[in-house]
């Protein structure tokens, strides 16, 4: 008789909730100090480096200013010395992206949106 195959959909939500708290568990466990620090630096990084909008920036934000404590406005001060050239590399592109924009809304504001079954 064949082994029966199980899918997540035939556990219960508390019952699934517990296989992966186990399975986190076992994996922490079964990983060396060089495996972790190397997984707990992606996982990091990808949190800080991958935000999508304002909202995850300013949680990254306040994740480094914690994590930097007095010391975040020196850190800041010394990055901002280091890349100065680039901050007006990415204020130009910022810059142009308004402008595009602006002529957009302003060639779009114009024109009356017609129904193209309207004959």
């Amino acid at each position: 008789m064949k082994k029966k195959s199980f899918i997540y959909a035939d556990l219960s939500k508390k019952q699934l909730e517990k296989l992966k708290e186990f399975y986190v568990q076992k994996k922490v466990e079964s990983m060396s100090h060089q495996e972790l620090k190397q997984y707990v630096q992606e996982v990091i990084s990808h949190q800080v480096n991958d935000t999508i909008d304002k909202e995850e920036e300013m949680e990254a934000w306040r994740e480094m200013s914690d994590f930097f404590g007095e010391q975040f406005e020196i850190v800041i001060l010394d990055i901002q010395t280091k890349y100065n050239d680039e901050k007006n590399v990415l204020e130009k592109e910022i810059d142009s992206q308004k402008l595009r924009i602006e002529l957009l809304e302003k060639n779009n504001s114009g024109q009356e949106k017609k129904d193209m079954w309207d004959d």
